[in-house]
Order: structure tokens, then C-alpha cells, then sequence
């Protein structure tokens, strides 16, 4: 029982090998790009109903 590990500590083991970390780099990368693309895309809000700016100075 002293050398069983939880399953976080089982992942990571399993996950820092050669051929699944550079798996698991790309998927980190592709995931990093998609979410930065996807964050970029968005559409500004418009504020609705404030009207017009203010006057700062009457016209002469």
C-alpha cells in the first residue's frame, strides 16, 4: 500500500513519457491557439440606449 499512488500522480507519470508528452504538448498547443483565435474572433459589445455623447463646449 505505500508505493500506491492516486490517480493524479498516476496521469502525470504516465504522462510525462516521450511519445504522450509530445502528444499531450501538441494538444496543449492546439487548444492554447484554438481558445486565443476563438477569444480573438469575438465581436465587441455595443453599449444600446445611451444616446449621443454629451456637449463638452456650446458652439459658436
Amino acid at each position: 500500500m505505500e508505493n500506491d499512488t492516486g490517480p493524479i500522480r498516476r496521469f502525470v507519470r504516465w504522462a510525462i513519457t516521450p511519445p504522450q508528452s509530445y502528444a499531450i504538448y501538441l494538444l496543449a498547443l492546439l487548444l492554447v491557439a484554438g481558445s486565443s483565435f476563438y477569444a480573438g474572433s469575438l465581436a465587441p459589445k455595443k453599449p444600446t440606449g445611451l444616446g449621443p455623447p454629451p456637449v463638452s463646449a456650446p458652439r459658436n
